[in-house]
């Protein structure tokens, strides 16, 4: 069992959780003209929060997650709302190709676990519709201290690095603002502030 299978029975209980995923939402549509009619993908969707904050915006939208707990909680939470619009899929986008196409393809602290950062740009620009967009929330470069020692992803991005390989990938209309801080309280009382960005960028 991974640690994101481990954690998706209690993942809703942690209010900072669906405080920052609101944050995001809201960034989202401050940044992107999203339009009625639109077909979206949550990439890396874990139980859905963000896109239950998003769910009026989008005609459709594919919560694509690679834990089997995190999709079958996303599962039974839009079953007991009667939602018929938002469809779960559990598939590992980062090992696998994926045959669809999506007018916004977005996603939350999901990229610094990604290991070819590139290569997820590129399968994203061929699933995104020309004129779609992409929104990537994550944390701006920290000290390694907000997983700790045994992590061995990305400590946090510079966007406008980010920028860069976006517009390498072909990417344009590329922008970045930050959307929302998270607070982490350590066992000695001190609070660390590590900030979170959205990165828009669109595909022409």
């Amino acid at each position: 069992m991974s640690e994101f299978d481990a954690k998706a029975r209690d993942w809703d209980k942690n209010q900072g959780y669906i405080i920052r995923s609101e944050a995001v939402a809201q960034a989202m549509l401050r940044m992107i003209p999203v339009r009625s009619g639109m077909k979206a993908l949550e990439y890396g969707s874990g139980t859905a929060l963000l896109s239950f904050a998003l769910r009026d915006h989008f005609s459709e939208i594919t919560l694509m997650d690679n834990s089997r707990e995190m999709t079958a909680v996303a599962e039974e939470k839009i079953a007991s709302s009667h939602i018929r619009h938002m469809k779960p899929l559990f598939f590992d986008l980062e090992h696998q190709d994926f045959d669809g196409k999506f007018d916004i393809i977005y996603s939350q602290m999901v990229m610094h676990h990604v290991s070819d950062i590139d290569a997820m740009f590129g399968k994203f620009y061929k699933l995104i519709t020309p004129g779609g967009y992409l929104a990537v929330a994550d944390l701006y470069t920290e000290d390694g201290s907000f997983h700790g020692g045994s992590f061995h992803g990305h400590t946090g991005f510079d966007p406008a690095e980010l920028g860069h390989r976006l517009q390498t990938a072909g990417f344009d209309d590329i922008e970045h603002e930050p959307c929302f801080v998270i607070k982490k309280t350590e066992a000695d009382g001190k609070t660390t502030e590590y900030p979170v960005f959205l990165l828009k960028a669109r595909r022409p």
